[in-house]
């Protein structure tokens, strides 16, 4: 692997990362010439994975895109501890086939995002739970108590005289031992990680392995744009939503949203994102047709080019349904020669038949949503609804 291509890797890989521990580690592992082992802890809580997990897979898709192999890892035994992040109380345990139940549903989801050939799944119940409790205790004896309660919410709970289960300090030093279990070069988690990640780097060292190169990711906001997306703040999109649902969804997200959605979750280049960002800054470009694209983008990432052409054909009837004014003016014509430019004088979208030539020219002139190129169409009966420039509408009843 030559240099210009670390430097490439480089590039791609920090895309829209928070924080990397270090830079110059990451290089120097990348300048080994050998794949590198990425390793991703998934939570099996919850299996339905929604575009906030593909931030994650997103960043494992571009490592496996430069030939490293990556390890989605199934925390199934922390899972029957509960992760203590961001939590102010205790969490249930999990029964054993409720984790292997939501693998399987894992399994199903991840490849619409990961190389299948280039992806371990593993378990850390794999090598936890051959773990005697000696090897356990010399696992413990890795960290002390001030380190644990420097994480905040452990801080809180403890400055508030909450209780924290001594399971619950099991959970950083598992995590960390699973990186020493798959003598893990890299791994990558959520801005709530930092703490874990960094502890698995502590841990490797007492372990004699040469400490991970962590890289952490933004949370993605859900459709709100303020809380990070979560099944149980209800305003997630699941990749398994259908294709229609999807795109209504993505729609629905704020114009700033939808830039941040554009770095964390799109193919394209972050040069083509800027570009399109002048040109909606400048008028150039309306920012629902951006937004139209990225939903597209998205559904057809996960259900296929049809499905993404379908969503976007449904969504753009309704929405055109939907934004028609409610006192639209209701035209009768009765015409022999129904030509569209006589059609939009009589019907007083336009002052005259030329001002019609020239708003069809320009692409101002929709006839039931569709923009009308050809300034001699002849119209057959029926009604239709025409609307010319941004203001201007009727509903047009044409008899022969």
């Amino acid at each position: 692997m030559g240099h210009m291509d670390i430097d490439k890797q480089v590039k791609e890989i920090t895309r829209g990362v928070v924080d990397i521990v270090s830079r110059e580690e990451l290089v120097d592992r990348l300048k080994k010439s050998r794949p590198l082992r990425i390793k991703t802890g998934f939570d099996p809580t919850a299996p339905d994975i929604h575009l906030g997990h593909t931030v994650l897979l997103r960043k494992m898709k571009q490592f496996q895109d430069a030939g490293h192999r990556v390890i989605f890892l199934i925390g199934d035994f922390t899972g029957m501890i509960g992760d203590p992040s961001g939590r102010s109380t205790i969490r249930r345990p999990m029964t054993r086939e409720q984790v292997l139940e939501n693998a399987r549903t894992y399994q199903q989801q991840i490849f619409k995002v990961l190389d299948p050939d280039r992806t371990e799944i593993r378990f850390n119940s794999e090598w936890m739970s051959k773990m005697n409790i000696t090897e356990f205790i010399r696992l413990a004896s890795t960290q002390t108590v001030a380190r644990m309660l420097e994480r905040d919410d452990f801080k809180t709970r403890f400055a508030d005289r909450k209780p924290i289960g001594i399971h619950e300090f099991m959970y950083p030093l598992v995590q960390g031992y699973d990186s020493v279990a798959l003598n893990a070069d890299v791994e990558l988690g959520g801005t709530d990680q930092v703490f874990n990640l960094l502890m698995a780097r502590e841990i490797q060292k007492a372990y004699g392995q040469d400490p991970q190169v962590i890289i952490t990711l933004p949370l993605l906001e859900g459709l709100d744009g303020v809380q990070k997306m979560s099944k149980s703040y209800n305003n997630y999109i699941g990749i398994n939503d259908k294709p229609s649902e999807m795109f209504g969804k993505l729609m629905s997200i704020s114009d700033e949203l939808m830039w941040r959605y554009y770095e964390l979750l799109s193919s394209k280049k972050l040069e083509e994102i800027n570009l399109m960002k002048t040109r909606v800054e400048n008028g150039q470009l309306h920012p629902m047709e951006v937004k139209m694209e990225l939903a597209s983008e998205l559904v057809e990432s996960f259900h296929g080019k049809a499905d993404a052409i379908r969503a976007r054909q449904e969504f753009e009837q309704v929405f055109r349904a939907r934004s028609l004014p409610d006192d639209m003016p209701e035209v009768s014509l009765r015409l022999d020669k129904p030509w569209i430019c006589t059609v939009l004088k009589d019907s007083h979208l336009t002052t005259s038949t030329s001002e019609a030539k020239r708003m069809i020219r320009q692409g101002a002139v929709r006839l039931d949503g569709e923009r009308i190129k050809d300034e001699d169409m002849i119209l057959p009966s029926g009604t239709y609804i025409i609307k010319v420039g941004r203001r201007r509408f009727a509903r047009v009843k044409i008899n022969l």
